[in-house]
């Protein structure tokens, strides 16, 4: 992709001083040496489907029965996204296999036929790849999919990727030696998976696909086939399943296709499987005769009841019918959620309810009801929830239903053409990977778009049509129910049964009918507003302009960026607005704020207004400004602009929206207790402030306190106050862009500028031993927290990119010590933080989840490491290792609009943002040994740390 002059110049001020070119652009591939191989070049993945193939995808099959998909595409520049999938997950193991398919995949990366033990992460991060973003794999009950996203390949790191990859899925080190060094980091995975989500998981599919090899094949594992691996055990899996018949290598990125396919030959054509192709395993069809109810006491999670109803899952050939009729489908499931969303907003028994459809690992074809009660009223709200679905199985929708979720999916759909241009690579190749376990195809935005509209014009989308949708979708060989409880309770069990089985043909409520919406509805602004003055930013694509009224604006246009436009209003002074010295409903606005209203218009009404068109209310709580974001689209983007406007001007205070709020605040609080994570969520940021109330997480009294009169009280003067700038980046005419916002920002009264200082920033003060808080959850957690104060402010840039990569180093070493050498965690990790628009408040932390008998254990290597990193600089490898990752990263999202508004953003008020961002380049550049030894020298002090433990409660002795 070839981007305008302009939008690019903020790219080349990074990209020359970090040494990374797009070493692929143009070039052809390196030589492949690859014996005469005869390729199938049809497109098989379209095979029984009459869908129009995407062309820009390339096809091929090898004689040894591996395929490939390939394309070339230039989004970012200079990238390559590799996957290579196994069709092999947990549903394809024995009994004593449980575990397997997760297993190989450690094993794999950690060492193969062309990289030592534990190499490949450093040949990776030495050509720019991320562990664990760019290099990382999955496993799931139907397959293993490894990935690698390559940024700016060159052809010999992408010649040697390739070569890694094949020896990965061919020849990876099964040895008992390697499952005994990697078992202890599977097993840490295992521990440190999230308690009570993996066991309402576990009852769903239990219950569900009762009968079936899903209900009981996690891909995890257990603990007694984990210990009792071999290596032996687990190359007979491997060489059962891992087969060139059974792998697809997907590759997007900025190379032409006719070298990605040479290159799949060169290093995959070779690749023989063991022993014949065995034939896939049965996974079985629902079973009418298994159990309709169950129930599970978890006080991790809020009470909740899943409904499901579950048909046969089978092959269909991918054809536009199919397509079609499953349109019809969703838009009945939408039809009513819709329906559901409106009765819980009103008021009603359950929180929030909704309706989804899915092939669940090719297992069933299921339709699935989430419905959140409100406290414990579980069975009312799964009689009222019954009592919607019965009616919508009865009565047709309207056409003005249908309509309006018709708009919605169609600009959904409507997107994707429009911003196809600049669609990533990695998610092309993620997309193809789906598609392939689901067995189905991809095609390209504008088929998908006509297969939508042509089932429009044939009139598919008609009541009467979206009633028999609505009946279908609820039937099928058997419907179950599971219901969460905090506490166990006598009769749950019959009392599900029941709620399942009453009658609920007198619980309908009448639905109010919407009535049309257009932006006439809107509140008045007034006269646009007068340019002040405009002006470009030296040495950015950037003007700043400003407004009579005194309103800014920061305009970045981006004609690359195609089909997207990034809108974001900066107001008042968030954080630093926040009393420090008494709680407040600071943590209430993400909740309530934008769902209270505009004018006389409420949420349903605002729902009307916006169906088809790309608008919407992000609220923000920033360092320094509250904020409104949403992405838009050229077409759409100066309403958005006047619908954000009017939300300043003249919000409503609609109390429902607050009461419903409150339920859901009260709904998490008991779900903190239940884990070392829950625990870190609700406390770290308060003892990290110090105990400032603007980080706390509020208790149950708080949130009890707090009433739609208290909520205006507090929200309606912040929304009325401070400065407002208004941030447009992406595909718009500079010209236009500035009057929309005069019309609609410029056109507001002034507002008060915001004199008064922000209150200061604590950091705690350094702790002899660790504070400790206690969790519920397993008594095999832990999580301990070290961290140290740092600074804040983008007047001192050259320190934050220095604290950014000495954390990177910092979370390496970590991460070898904690988790390859000692096994001790499997996702230990460093982070810096540096606040950009508050006095204080940076810090550099290291996080794990351990064993408690580890908890020592990473206080103690973190310290070394601390201590090390301030004694003595880093080896040119190790830093050429961590910093060409970084850099990366960052030249990859320097091609997005989003990146630039990221760094930009409160430059009108605070401009050393725009110079942090023209020296990011020099920044990252003026990184070296010495320097990455003095920083951690300077803020890497013994005697600043501070420490956390969260252990496990012990339990009363039975």
């Amino acid at each position: 992709m070839a981007f305008f002059s302009r939008a690019l110049a903020p790219v080349l001020l990074i990209a020359p001083l970090l040494g990374l070119a797009n070493p692929l652009a143009g070039q052809s591939a390196p030589s492949a040496t690859a014996p005469a191989v005869k390729v199938d070049t049809s497109a098989w993945l379209y095979k029984g489907s009459d869908l129009p193939p995407d062309p820009a995808w390339s096809f091929g099959t090898l004689p040894n029965g591996l395929r490939y998909a390939v394309r070339k595409n230039g989004v970012p520049p200079g990238q390559v996204s590799i996957r290579v999938r196994i069709d092999a997950g947990s549903l394809y193991e024995q009994d004593s296999e449980r575990g397997y398919a997760h297993f190989i995949e450690h094993l794999s990366f950690r060492g193969s036929q062309y990289v030592p033990d534990g190499e490949a992460k450093r040949v990776w991060q030495r050509f720019g790849a991320t562990f664990g973003s760019d290099s990382n794999a999955s496993t799931t009950p139907t397959q293993t999919l490894y990935k690698l996203d390559l940024p700016s390949a060159t052809p010999q790191t992408l010649d040697e990727s390739l070569k890694i990859l094949s020896g990965m899925m061919a020849n990876p080190t099964l040895t008992d030696a390697a499952v005994a060094a990697e078992r202890p980091i599977v097993l840490a995975e295992r521990r440190e998976q999230p308690g009570p989500q993996v066991r309402l998981g576990d009852a769903a599919n239990a219950l569900f696909f009762a009968g079936q090899p899903l209900a009981d094949r996690s891909p995890i594992g257990t603990l007694k086939t984990l210990e009792a691996a071999t290596g032996a055990s687990i190359k007979a899996f491997h060489d059962r399943w891992y087969r060139p018949e059974r792998a697809v290598v997907i590759i997007s990125g900025d190379v032409d296709a006719a070298t990605l396919g040479q290159l799949v030959v060169k290093h995959f054509a070779g690749w023989q499987g063991h022993g014949p192709d065995p034939a896939d395993p049965d996974f079985g069809k629902p079973d009418p005769s298994k159990p309709t109810s169950a129930t599970l006491v978890e006080p991790g999670l809020p009470p909740l009841v899943m409904m499901g109803v579950l048909r046969p899952w089978h092959f269909n050939n991918d054809t536009k019918i199919f397509n079609q009729k499953r349109m019809v489908d969703t838009i009945a499931a939408k039809v009513l959620s819709r329906r559901l969303e409106r009765r819980a907003r009103a008021g009603a028994s359950f929180v929030q309810a909704g309706v989804d459809l899915d092939d669940r690992s090719r297992s069933a074809n299921m339709t699935t009801v989430l419905i959140l009660p409100v406290g414990d009223q579980w069975e009312q709200a799964l009689k009222d929830v019954r009592a919607e679905i019965a009616d919508a199985q009865k009565t047709p929708p309207t056409q003005a239903e249908i309509d309006r979720e018709y708009a919605d999916y169609e600009v959904a759909i409507r997107n994707g053409v429009e911003t196809a241009r600049v669609e990533a690579s990695a998610k092309q190749a993620d997309d193809m990977a789906g598609a392939l376990d689901i067995r189905e195809t991809v095609t390209a935005p504008q088929n998908q778009y006509d297969i939508l509209t042509d089932a429009k014009a044939k009139g598919m989308f008609n009541p009467a049509a979206v009633l028999a949708s609505t009946k279908k979708i609820f039937e099928g060989e058997a419907t179950r129910a599971l219901v969460n409880t905090r506490t166990a309770e006598k009769g749950t069990a019959e009392k599900l049964a029941a709620a399942l089985k009453a009658d609920v043909s007198k619980l309908t409520v009448k639905r109010a009918t919407q009535g049309s919406v257009d932006f006439s509805k809107l509140p008045a602004l007034g006269a646009p507003g007068t340019v002040a003055s405009r002006e470009q930013v030296a040495g950015l694509p950037l003007e700043q302009v400003r407004f009579a009224n005194g309103v800014t604006m920061l305009l970045f246009p981006n004609p690359d960026d195609t089909g997207r436009v990034f809108v974001r209003v900066r107001f008042g002074r968030g954080y630093n607005a926040l009393p420090a010295d008494r709680p407040s409903l600071g943590w209430s606005g993400d909740l309530a704020l934008m769902e209270s209203g505009i004018g006389t218009l409420g949420q349903d009404d605002l729902d009307q207004l916006t169906a088809g068109r790309q608008l919407g209310l992000d609220f923000g709580l920033d360092d320094d400004a509250f904020s409104i974001a949403a992405l838009s689209s050229p077409n759409d983007y100066a309403d958005e602009l006047r619908l954000i406007a009017s939300k300043l001007a003249a919000p409503r205070w609609d109390a429902a929206p607050v009461l419903r709020a409150k339920q859901a605040a009260l709904t998490a609080i008991p779900g903190y207790q239940s884990s070392a994570d829950g625990v870190l969520s609700r406390d770290l940021e308060g003892l990290l402030h110090d105990n400032d109330p603007r980080w706390r997480t509020p208790d149950a009294k708080a949130i009890n306190a707090l009433t739609p009169a208290a909520f205006k009280a507090f929200w309606a003067p912040l929304l009325a106050s401070g400065p407002i700038e208004v941030d447009v980046f992406g595909q718009v005419d500079a010209d236009a862009a500035i009057a929309a916002v005069a019309k609609s920002f410029g056109a507001l009264p002034p507002r008060a500028a915001a004199n008064a200082a922000a209150p200061p920033v604590r950091f705690p003060a350094h702790v002899a031993t660790p504070v400790t808080r206690l969790h519920d959850g397993p008594d095999t957690q832990a999580a301990a927290v070290i961290a140290w104060p740092t600074g804040a402010g983008m007047a001192d840039s050259a320190t934050a990119r220095q604290l950014e990569v000495l954390a990177q180093v910092f979370s390496d070493r970590l991460f070898e010590k904690m988790r390859q050498a000692a096994g001790a965690s499997y996702s230990p990790g460093v982070a810096s933080t540096w606040p950009k628009g508050l006095p204080g408040g940076g810090r550099l932390m290291a996080m794990s989840q351990v064993a408690p008998s580890n908890v020592p254990l990473f206080f103690r290597l973190a310290r070394e490491i601390a201590a090390d990193l301030a004694a003595h600089p880093v080896s040119d490898d190790e830093l050429a290792r961590v910093k060409g990752p970084l850099q990366q990263l960052y030249q990859r999202a320097a091609t997005s609009s989003l990146f630039w508004l990221r760094e930009l953003s409160g430059g009108t008020t605070d401009p050393t943002r725009f110079e942090a961002t023209r020296r990011i380049g020099r920044d990252f550049g003026a990184v070296t040994p010495i320097s990455l030894q003095q920083t951690a020298a300077k803020y890497l002090v013994p005697d600043k740390d501070w420490t956390m433990a969260v252990l496990p409660r012990k339990k009363p002795a039975k």
